[in-house]
C-alpha cells in the first residue's frame, strides 16, 4: 500500500526551526502543522504548501513523498 510521507521533522530539524516558529511564519495554527507533521493530515492547501517551501526555502517533493507502506496487520479474533 502506498502512502503520502511527510518530511516536515527532517527539514525543521536541518533550518534549526522550531514546529511553533514554522506555524508563526506561514500564519496557521501550530496544531495545524502539528497534523501535517505527524501525516494525520488528509489534504494540505497549495498555498500553505508554497508557504512552507517559501520559508524552508525547499521545493514540494523535499516535504512530501509517496513511499510503499507496510499495511496494518488485522488482529486475530480468538473466535472465543
Amino acid at each position: 500500500m502506498k502512502a503520502v510521507v511527510v518530511h516536515l521533522d527532517r527539514l525543521l530539524a536541518e533550518r534549526g526551526m522550531t514546529m511553533t516558529e514554522l506555524a508563526r511564519r506561514i500564519d496557521v495554527t501550530p496544531v495545524n502543522v502539528s497534523i501535517l507533521k505527524t501525516g494525520k493530515a488528509r489534504a494540505v492547501r497549495f498555498s500553505t504548501l508554497i508557504a512552507i517551501c517559501e520559508v524552508l526555502n525547499c521545493q514540494p517533493g523535499d516535504i512530501l513523498t509517496v513511499e510503499e507502506r507496510e499495511e496494518p496487520r488485522r488482529r486475530r479474533d480468538s473466535g472465543t
